[in-house]
C-alpha cells in the first residue's frame, strides 16, 4: 500500500542544509567530481558535522514521539550530490538518530522540481541557485544562512520564528512601503485592516506547525504534567496600526502563533538573542545578517524585497562572507 505522504508535515532538505559540507565542497570545487566521490567513499563512516538546519529537523522530528502511531513528521533529502554522498549522508543520519530514510541524489541537477512529488511544505537548501529555482516556480523555499550558533542539548523544545510580510503573507504591503513610504504603508494596512492578506510562500508551512500547537494545548489539559515542545513565533517589523491587518489574517487562516513581537523598527535580533529560536525565516538579508551567526536562520528569496536585496546578495558573495560567516557553500 502506497506511504501516505500527502497526509504528513513533509520537510525536503539539501544534505548541506542539514551538514556542514564545506570541506567536501572545497574538494569538488578545487579538484572535481571524481576526487569528491573518492573523498566521500573513503569517509563513509564518518560523520558530516552538524549544519544550520540540523537542530531544527532533529526537534521537528521529535514530534512525532508524541504522535507516535500517525508519525506526522517527515523529512526527505533532495540533494545535487551523488549516490556515493547519499550514502554517506544516511549513515551520519543514523549516527545521529535522525530519522531520515528517504532521499532524491541527482549527481549534478537541481533537485526542486521534486518539492510538489514528496508534498513538502518547506525546501531547505545552501545552494542558492536552486532556493530562486524553487521560489521562481511557485515552491517555498529558503536558503540556509551559515551561522556559530551553539545548541543547548538539554533544552527539548522546538522554537520557531517567522517574519510576516514575503513570508508569511505575500509582499502586497512590503510593495507599498517600498513604492512610496512609511506613512503611506500604514495607512494602506489602516484601510485594509479587516482584509487578510493573501498567503505567501510558508503558509502552507506555519498552518501546519500551528496545528500541532493546538494539539499539544489539548494534551496539556488532558495529560497532567505534560509540557509542549513547540513554541511559534512571528518578529515582524510592523507596529500598530498596522498589526491590525496582520491579526485578521492569523485569524482567518486559524492560525495561532504563542508569540508576536511588533517591533516597528527596532533591530529584531534584540528579541531574537531572548528568544533562541532553533530557526528564523525573513525575506530581507538586512533583518538576517545581524543575526545569523548566533540564530539559525535562513533566507527566503520572495517578492520585491527579493529583487532589492538581488545586488546586496551577489556583493556579499563575492566577498564569500556574511557578517563574517562563509556563505555560498
Amino acid at each position: 500500500m502506497p506511504y501516505p505522504i500527502e497526509r504528513k508535515l513533509v520537510i525536503a532538505v539539501s544534505s548541506s542544509a542539514v551538514f556542514d559540507m564545506a570541506e567536501a565542497n572545497t574538494v569538488f570545487e578545487t579538484e572535481g567530481e571524481e576526487a569528491y566521490r573518492q573523498y566521500q567513499r573513503k569517509r563513509l563512516d564518518e560523520p558530516f558535522t552538524q549544519g544550520v538546519a540540523f537542530q531544527f529537523i532533529k526537534r521537528l522530528l521529535g514530534l512525532n514521539s508524541v504522535w507516535k502511531d500517525e508519525e506526522p513528521v517527515q523529512v526527505v533529502v533532495l540533494s545535487r550530490n551523488d549516490p556515493d554522498s547519499g550514502r554517506r549522508f544516511f549513515r551520519s543520519c543514523a549516527n545521529y538518530k535522525l530519522d531520515i530514510t528517504r532521499g532524491v541524489f541527482l549527481s549534478g541537477k537541481s533537485p526542486h522540481p521534486y518539492v510538489p512529488a514528496f508534498n513538502a511544505s518547506l525546501f531547505l537548501s545552501a545552494t542558492q541557485a536552486d532556493v530562486q529555482a524553487a521560489i521562481h516556480a511557485g515552491l517555498p523555499a529558503g536558503l540556509v544562512i551559515p551561522t556559530s550558533a551553539k545548541d543547548d542539548d538539554a533544552d527539548k523544545e522546538l522554537r520557531i520564528a517567522f517574519d510576516f510580510d514575503g513570508v508569511i503573507a505575500d509582499d502586497e504591503a512590503e510593495t507599498v512601503y517600498r513604492k512610496q513610504d512609511l506613512e503611506h504603508f500604514q495607512d494602506s494596512e489602516r484601510r485594509k485592516s479587516t482584509q487578510p492578506h493573501n498567503p505567501g510562500p510558508l503558509k502552507d508551512l506555519i498552518t501546519k506547525i500551528s496545528f500541532f500547537q493546538k494539539l499539544e494545548a489539548k494534551r496539556v489539559k488532558q495529560v497532567p504534567g505534560y509540557k509542549p515542545l513547540l513554541r511559534i513565533a512571528i518578529v515582524t517589523a510592523r507596529n500598530a496600526p498596522a498589526h491590525e491587518r496582520l491579526i485578521t489574517t492569523l485569524n482567518d487562516w486559524k492560525i495561532s502563533a504563542a508569540e508576536t513581537f511588533f517591533m516597528g523598527g527596532i533591530e529584531k535580533g534584540r528579541v531574537l538573542s531572548v528568544l533562541k529560536p532553533h530557526i528564523f525565516f525573513d525575506d530581507q538579508l538586512g533583518h538576517l545578517i545581524p543575526t545569523a551567526a548566533s540564530v539559525p536562520s535562513v533566507h527566503i528569496p520572495f517578492g520585491i524585497a527579493n529583487r532589492a536585496a538581488a545586488a546586496s546578495r551577489a556583493t556579499l558573495e563575492s566577498a564569500g562572507t556574511v557578517d563574517g560567516v562563509r556563505v555560498g557553500i
